[in-house]
Order: structure tokens, then sequence, then C-alpha cells
């Protein structure tokens, strides 16, 4: 990809998303996750209502009358962005591939965060760290991990979620608010997650093709393993390479939720062809 045609899809995603971070998912954000705690911000005159346990008694004194303390939210909080980039980001078989979706949900939340002043980082994993982009705060700075989430292309094509939860672990010393999103089709990660989830506020986001839950009949296919790149002749007439496919899957999905469940992590799952909209403000709401 040439570097005005990144620039016009990277322009093309902010416009997208920045509208609905600015009129959708700002508040919900901010109202969803907070900030560490009170802070001391002024004092004013006191009015009728006040608690009388913020009264400044020092200033009361000097004026003769009384004035309260003001406390404001200490709003300032870290956000992290997980990404899976190996080879299963590629399968879409309607509007848009998963690393489409992925990097749209990545940059509505990112510019979410931008708009409550919040810093932002990235990670993005195969079975290795592929890239990591330390927080920061700043338009610039969401445009830089769009254009990474567009155009970084990975050494490997494999998975592993619990490489990527320990370097987060390792990574972030304070507490962030963390979003892995993948197709979790991977499993060993229970322990790092719970490890992780002890620290951080984690949401996995499972990205997925309705495609993908079955074979249909087709005959022999051959077919290639996305991640290894490996060729099979499957015989997809056969019910029981269907039901043995079907129940890998399904396995995969189960493992992810129960893991994330048991961990107190959330977990948001997104078809690529559906709103991915509603499912975020429905998250956000429920929490």
């Amino acid at each position: 990809m040439d570097t005005k045609e990144l620039l016009k899809k990277v322009r093309k995603i902010e416009i997208k998303t920045r509208r609905l971070s600015d009129h959708i998912f700002g508040g919900e954000y901010h109202s969803t996750f907070k900030g560490r705690g009170m802070t001391f911000s002024e004092v004013r005159q006191y009015q009728f209502g006040d608690d009388v346990r913020n009264i400044d008694w020092n200033v009361t004194a000097r004026y003769n009358e009384p004035y309260v303390k003001v406390f404001e939210e200490e709003r300032e909080l870290t956000m992290m962005l997980m990404v899976d980039i190996s080879g299963s980001k590629l399968f879409g078989t309607a509007e848009q591939f998963k690393n489409d979706v992925a990097t749209e949900i990545a940059a509505t939340l990112a510019f979410s965060a931008t708009q409550n002043n919040d810093k932002i980082g990235l990670i993005l994993f195969s079975d290795e760290i592929e890239l990591y982009i330390p927080p920061k705060k700043g338009r610039s700075h969401v445009l830089r991990i769009i254009r990474e989430l567009i155009e970084f292309e990975p050494k490997s094509k494999l998975t592993n979620i619990s490489e990527a939860l320990k370097f987060l672990s390792n990574v972030m010393k304070k507490k962030a608010i963390v979003f892995v999103l993948s197709d979790f089709i991977a499993d060993d990660y229970k322990q790092t997650l719970k490890i992780a989830a002890n620290k951080h506020d984690i949401t996995g986001i499972r990205i997925y093709d309705k495609h993908e839950e079955s074979i249909p009949n087709l005959g022999m296919v051959q077919m290639e393993d996305e991640e290894t790149g490996e060729l099979l002749l499957v015989d997809t007439m056969s019910k029981k390479a269907r039901t043995n496919y079907s129940k890998y899957y399904y396995e995969k999905v189960e493992y992810y939720k129960d893991t994330f469940t048991k961990s107190g992590a959330g977990t948001i799952d997104c078809r690529v062809d559906e709103s991915y909209v509603k499912k975020l403000l429905g998250y956000f709401k429920r929490r």
C-alpha cells in the first residue's frame, strides 16, 4: 500500500470512528471506566444541600462564612489495545475481513479514550510480540496506532494469547483498561489471564465470521490452515469431519467465555456482518 493510499484509508477510518466516539462512546466510556479517585479542586461558598463534611474550616474562619472544598474525579487512565494479528485475522466472507472490523473497533475505543484525556497504548501480537507502542495521549498518537493496524505485516501466522498477556503484565505496572481483540481460536491462557485480570480491567472482544462456525457440504475440498499454512484435503461430505470441525470450534469459543468470566474479565462477541456499535454500547451500559 503506498503512502497516499494509506493516509486516505487512515483518514476514512478516523472520520467514521471519531464520529462514533464523539456522539456515542465518549460519555459511555467515561461513565463505565472511572478514574482513580477524587482530587481537591477549589473552595467555594457553602450552598444549601452541600455535605457539611466538606466544609473547609480554615477558610470559613478567615472569611467568617462557610466555605466548602470542591473535589473532582482524578480522571487520567491508560487504555491498552491488544490486537491479534495472526493468520486467521484475514478470514472474512461477508462485507469485511476480521482485521478491518478489529481496526475500526480499536480506533473507536482509542478516540473515546482520547476524548477523556486518557493515554492509549498498542500491543500487536501473534505467537510473539510483533509491535509495542507505549501509552501516550493525543490525536496524532491515535492516528499512528490506526496506521499500524492497517499496514503492519506480522512475522508469524501463529497465535499465543498467553505470551501477549505475560508481556502486558511485565510492561504495565499500573492498572490499565485493556481490550484484547482476537478470534480466540487458541487455548492455554487461563493462568496468565487470571494474573493479568487481577491487576487490570480486561475485556475480550471476539471477532468472528459466521462461516467459521461450520463447514458446508462441498465434497472434497483443499483447505489451508491460515496459521500454519498447511494444505489439507478435507472430505466435507463426511458428517464426522463436519461434526469434528464444529466441535473443535465451539470448544475454543467455550474456553474463551469460561476463562474470561472466571477471571472477572468482560466479553463482547462481534460478528463481522453485525453492528459492533450496538455490541459496544450494550456492553458499556451493562457495566
